[in-house]
């Protein structure tokens, strides 16, 4: 189930950074909004890929094949305090990406990893940054407080986590804009549900 990496021209490996979820789903949508402040918050090299996955299923198999290292933010009913965020690597991941199906994008992401290991391109190194999420019925919702402070924790994990494996990450001097560059962005919709 694991590949050796192969690294890029310049000696490098190829990692994947990528959110998943439903923005529309409430908690379910913590996955997006992580990746989105990941993106905003730090500087990467360029052999570092940062993507809103959504509920896109076996459309990521291209990037997740593609990827030596992936680090995987999702909100995760593990049964624990809304808001817990639990990291988990290696060969527990798929456990966890199909522990309680939340959502439709679960089953998927576990098929996603699947079809890349029948591929013989499944990620060398894998994590998942996971939150216990606290509302998943709020149809067109924002993210709940215990969620929503979950997020700063969670990019200090992905941060030390990608340390681990190597990848250079510096915090961004200047702001960027957002990875969704439309008015679903957090800042965006969280304000059209303000009031």
């Amino acid at each position: 189930m694991t590949s050796a990496i192969d690294l890029d021209a310049g000696g490098r490996a190829r990692t994947l950074v990528l959110g998943i979820g439903n923005i529309l789903w409430g908690d379910e949508a913590f996955g997006v909004r992580a990746v989105e402040a990941f993106h905003r918050a730090f500087e990467l090299p360029a052999d570092v890929t940062v993507l809103d996955g959504g509920t896109q299923g076996l459309y990521l198999v291209e990037f997740v094949e593609a990827a030596d290292q992936l680090l995987v933010f999702d909100a995760i009913d593990y049964g624990l305090e809304p808001g817990t965020l639990k990291v988990v690597q290696g060969c527990e991941v798929p456990k966890f990406t199909g522990a309680k199906k939340m959502s439709l994008h679960q089953t998927g992401f576990q098929e996603v990893l699947s079809a890349a290991d029948l591929l013989g391109r499944y990620p060398a190194r894998l994590a998942l940054v996971g939150c216990q999420p606290l509302d998943l019925e709020n149809w067109g919702g924002p993210l709940t407080a215990p969620v929503r402070a979950a997020i700063a924790p969670a990019l200090a994990a992905a941060r030390d986590i990608l340390a681990g494996w190597g990848v250079a990450v510096a915090e961004r001097a200047m702001p960027v804009e957002g990875l969704l560059g439309h008015d679903i962005g957090l800042a965006a919709f969280e304000r059209s549900h303000a009031g």
